[in-house]
């Protein structure tokens, strides 16, 4: 037997079944079962709640507590006791009085039918389990194991501290009551119960735990920080079944903050950490789950959820087969597609086949790999060997987020280098061919920094830097007018890189100011090919063409460029005289065509129609001055003539000029009508100024 008063100390556990004293479980210990997860999610058992704050035994046991003996017995059915040491700092699930009596806290459950909001005693061998508390403003009480009414044996004691006899008890004052001193004739541990009277629950009681689930105590106790984990945990699981995760997160905060070594704590704030979508955040807390406790079958079974869904095939199997029952067949198939379709890439890369590398990736994402920095760079690879450049710098961009998650790829290798190694080797050659060299390099000796001993990365990494330094002597002797030395810099520079659309346009500039046009149309046609929207080698070529008179394919160039940049004006005048000496070299007659103006006022049917016929289309704007929609249109129409320089804007005032309205059957203003070589192609009553604009364009070009 114990010495007299060691049930107070806390590093003392309830005792086994047999009733032998034992030690206090330390704080996480004692929440472990209450916190433990049933699904891939906090919990949601007994009564419809996230976590059950306590677990219902098979049957009622009795309990005694002594601290003359220092012995306890078990808990009674649906009771969890927990204690701390007056003035420690492990969570308040439970106080412990000076003496070394426990209170006990009932849960409970939805067989029972009731809720039982009260505390049990019991001195040892003095006869039936006694409720010493109530809640409501009764102040009856009743036996937890036997029908006897009024049986209160020697040593219970009264509301008012002291000793009472059968019969003669009463309250002499509305005062609380306290515990036990422990001391006198009565049993040591004996527990009195706070006030009785009011409105449901024993919230307000200082060593009451009767009342910490009522409504907004969680939050209330939360802003005090007075919150112990079991009502952080159940406040989390609230907010998490209405999908409120960023809520559920900051109780489940709390929680592990309280019981940084219990699983099932760390396993709550990873499920709310995957609702809100941070993977890696959610992967890190399975890790350290599993480390607290390796047979914890949940949090192996998220954490190979995780790691199938940021690509790692063969962490994701491991985890499937630690969860201690067989795999769940729907997620083994699933990682079995992942990781087929992921061999399938890795072969079509090894071959070139760029199409089905691309296709094969965005197989294994669909599949469930849907947050792999891998995958994603695998596309990027395939995307700028299929000179969709824009789109794998997009791709890569919008993949920077996964930078945090590097570390779960530490030993894993693809294609053989290091898996984040090769994530900047992509990057880097993508950041080269859009044109941005210091991006490159700096991406580049990244790659080098996490895979050092890798021949390939550092290859890349040479070449990546030669070529920054060819363009930047090219830049210098272009700047400078040495136009013949900056063409050899460029030179050297695609040597290293011979697919380089950057460094092709600015030799094929160079090539052009030394007047080798048909050399400057070769490079300019590599660098389209390599990245077809790439504007400034379209420009170069468009010129290029003009120099060699070639006017189909200069009007060509200058119409898509037209197109890509509408409000440049010397692109627009490029394509009017363009336009202009195509019509020449056909021997068309061009006579009176201007480039830009203002809009030209005509008042004759002679003059209409010499204008209309003019080469290239006409915009013929009838209107009157006085028309309250005219006089809002007409600035816009005027703005029109200034933005589309090459078309031929007229306006016709239908009072002044009836006969041209008439011989146009124009019946109502405003009124547009566009004509190219003499005949109308596009009529258009009063259109939206978005209508307007872009049938001009259209028939501009």
């Amino acid at each position: 037997m114990s010495r007299a008063g060691e049930t107070g100390r806390p590093d003392h556990r309830i005792g086994s079944d047999s009733g032998a004293p034992g030690r206090l479980d330390p704080v996480a210990d004692r929440f472990k079962t209450v916190l433990a997860l049933e699904e891939n999610k906090p919990d949601f058992p007994d009564l419809g709640s996230p976590v059950s704050p306590l677990r219902q035994h098979a049957s009622t046991q009795t309990s005694s507590c002594s601290s003359s003996s220092g012995s306890a017995g078990k808990a009674v059915s649906t009771a969890a006791i927990v204690a701390r040491k007056p003035g420690a700092g492990a969570p308040d699930a439970g106080r412990l009085c000076h003496s070394g009596e426990l209170f006990v806290e009932s849960s409970p459950t939805a067989a029972e039918g009731r809720d039982l909001k009260t505390a049990t005693h019991r001195r040892s061998g003095s006869g039936p389990l006694i409720f010493s508390g109530g809640s409501g403003g009764g102040g009856s009480s009743s036996t937890a194991s036997s029908p006897v009414t009024n049986a209160l044996p020697t040593g219970n004691i009264c509301p008012s501290g002291k000793i009472g006899k059968t019969g003669m008890m009463h309250r002499t004052s509305p005062r609380s009551d306290v515990l036990g001193s422990g001391t006198g004739n009565y049993g040591h541990g004996s527990i009195i119960r706070g006030g009785m009277g009011g409105g449901g629950g024993g919230a307000s009681r200082p060593g009451g735990v009767v009342g910490m689930w009522n409504s907004g105590g969680s939050n209330a106790r939360m802003a005090t920080g007075r919150m112990d984990p079991l009502e952080a945990t159940r406040a989390g699981n609230e907010h998490y079944k209405k999908g409120q995760y960023g809520e559920a997160l900051a109780f489940y905060d709390k929680a592990v903050a309280m019981c940084p070594e219990n699983a099932a704590c760390r396993g709550n704030r990873a499920a709310a950490l995957m609702g809100l979508g941070r993977l890696e955040e959610a992967a890190r807390e399975c890790e350290e789950a599993v480390r607290l406790d390796p047979t914890n079958g949940r949090a192996h079974q998220r954490l190979a959820c995780l790691k199938l869904r940021l690509g790692l095939v063969e962490d994701a199997r491991k985890h499937h087969f630690l969860t201690g029952q067989p795999p769940d067949p729907v997620e083994l198939q699933k990682l079995q597609l992942v990781e087929r379709h992921w061999l399938k890439c890795g072969d079509a890369r090894k071959v070139g086949d760029w199409k089905s590398a691309l296709r094969e990736a965005d197989a294994a994402i669909a599949a469930g790999a849907d947050s792999s920095p891998l995958l994603v760079a695998s596309r990027a690879e395939a995307l700028f060997h299929l000179h969709q450049l824009d789109e794998a710098d997009s791709i890569l961009t919008r993949s920077l987020k996964f930078e945090d998650s590097f570390s779960f790829f530490s030993a894993a290798k693809i294609f053989g280098m290091l898996s984040h190694s090769y994530f900047y080797i992509v990057k880097a050659q993508v950041d080269m061919a859009l044109g941005r060299f210091e991006n490159a390099v700096t991406a580049a000796e990244k790659a080098k920094q996490m895979d050092g001993r890798n021949i390939g990365v550092t290859m890349v990494l040479n070449n990546i830097r030669s070529v920054a330094r060819a363009r930047v002597q090219g830049n210098e002797f272009f700047k400078s007018g040495n136009f013949a030395e900056a063409c050899t810099a460029y030179g050297e520079g695609l040597k290293y890189d011979p697919s380089n659309p950057v460094l092709l346009c600015n030799r094929a500039a160079c090539r052009s100011k030394l007047g080798q046009w048909v050399k400057s149309v070769e490079d300019c046609n590599e660098a389209l090919r390599i990245q077809p929207n790439y504007t400034k080698a379209l420009l170069r070529r468009a010129d290029s063409y003009a120099k060699l008179e070639r006017w189909s394919e200069s009007v060509r160039d200058y119409e898509v460029l037209r197109k890509e940049l509408p409000g440049d004006n010397e692109v627009a005048e490029a394509l009017f005289h363009a336009q202009i000496a195509l019509k020449t070299s056909r021997g068309e007659e061009i006579s009176n065509l201007k480039f830009g103006g203002e809009v030209e006022e005509v008042t004759s049917a002679e003059q209409f129609r010499a204008a209309v016929s003019l080469p290239g289309a006409s915009v013929v704007y009838f209107m009157t001055a006085s028309n309250l929609q005219c006089i809002q249109i007409t600035p816009f129409v005027d703005a029109l003539c200034t933005r589309y320089p090459s078309a031929n804007f007229l306006k016709v005032d239908v009072k002044r000029s009836h006969g041209i309205a008439v011989a146009e059957n124009v019946r109502v203003v405003p009124t547009f009508k566009i004509y190219k070589n003499g005949k109308r192609v596009k009529e258009m009553i009063c259109p939206s100024q978005q209508v307007l604009e872009y049938s001009v364009r259209h028939y501009s070009l």
